[in-house]
């Protein structure tokens, strides 16, 4: 794997370049023309596979192994939308690991499709009839996927046969979710709501909003959570907090980033939170503590736009780079 080049360590404080060369950046190039659209992807610890949607490509790859193996999955729709003054091609946006099922959303057709894990073969796909897709989340307490749905809503899918899910429920929020993280243990699905500014907490049995935050989290992007300490780990726009799930939603701790946060993940193994900042081009990578305050570990130079980040195994960080269609592979030394 190729070493952090030196004059990057040298941007950075010398305490903290000591730090960052003991990881090794390692770019798997994606096939597809970049720009690519890279948004929500998912490791499979039982495969040891990360599963990238790749957006423009319709196509969804499996990077796995210690040689990062890539397998296409192809056959997903793709469409172009204007944005602003531009034409944007969208297509398979979002993963999410089931029962030895990999669930897709599309943005192009509004489509949830189930892949198998091992085999890799496309199977059923279900036309959501609400909307279109966002984030995706399984939840296995209840045999569910849960759908963050561009609008006011959450769209739940039955998926107690693997292979064949079927719109189950919705759940009115009066806001745009982003961002989600599962309490499997406590069947809790954590989300924020961009224009309340709050973070909630929804029953995934009863299918209510039991909790509602206001942490004080500017432009709120991702979570991730320490379920075992009942931290949720929030993403703000240059920063990470800590906010306390067990007593009433107090903000615990803070830890700088730089600009540019998406989704954020937590190695519960390792304790470690991995932030991935697109306009500071760096990842960090900080330890939480017992009091839920952070010590940085690492700070890794990335490249520009860099954002949103997988924890692995063994130590591994997946960070998205759309603007180069890469998956940056950090691994420590």
């Amino acid at each position: 794997m190729a070493k952090i080049p030196a004059i990057l360590l040298l941007a950075l404080s010398a305490a903290t370049a000591v730090s960052a060369a003991d990881y090794n950046v390692n770019p798997a190039q994606l096939p597809g023309e970049a720009p690519m659209s890279l948004d929500y992807f998912a490791w499979d610890a039982s495969t040891g596979r990360l599963w990238i949607p790749g957006g423009n490509t319709g196509s969804v790859f499996a990077l796995g192994g210690t040689d990062l193996k890539l397998t296409t999955v192809r056959g997903f729709q793709t469409s172009e939308v204007t944005r602003g003054t531009r034409r944007v091609r969208m297509g398979p946006s979002s993963a999410t690991v089931g029962d030895g099922v990999v669930y897709v959303g599309n943005r192009a057709d509004s489509n949830v499709c189930a892949i198998d894990a091992r085999t890799l073969e496309l199977g059923n796909c279900l036309k959501l009839t609400i909307g279109t897709p966002d984030g995706i989340a399984y939840v296995a307490a209840t045999k569910e996927v849960w759908v963050t749905m561009h609008g006011h809503t959450l769209d739940i899918l039955d998926v107690s046969d693997p292979r064949a899910p079927r719109e189950k429920t919705t759940i009115a929020l009066g806001a745009s979710a982003e961002g989600y993280a599962v309490d499997e243990k406590r069947g809790v699905f954590y989300t924020n709501l961009e224009e309340s500014a709050e973070t909630i907490a929804i029953d995934v049995r009863t299918k209510k909003i039991s909790t509602r935050w206001k942490p004080g989290c500017d432009d709120a992007r991702g979570l991730a959570l320490d379920a075992a300490r009942g931290f949720l780990l929030n993403a703000c726009s240059g920063r990470v907090i800590t906010i306390d799930t067990n007593h009433g939603g107090k903000v615990l701790g803070a830890i700088d980033t730089g600009a540019g946060l998406d989704n954020i993940d937590y190695s519960p193994s390792k304790g470690l939170l991995y932030a991935a900042a697109g306009r500071a081009a760096t990842l960090t990578i900080a330890s939480v503590d017992d009091s839920g305050h952070f010590s940085k570990v690492a700070v890794i130079p990335t490249a520009n736009g860099a954002r949103g980040v997988v924890a692995g195994d063994g130590g591994t960080a997946y960070v998205a780079d759309p603007a180069n269609g890469k998956i940056l592979v950090v691994t420590p030394r």
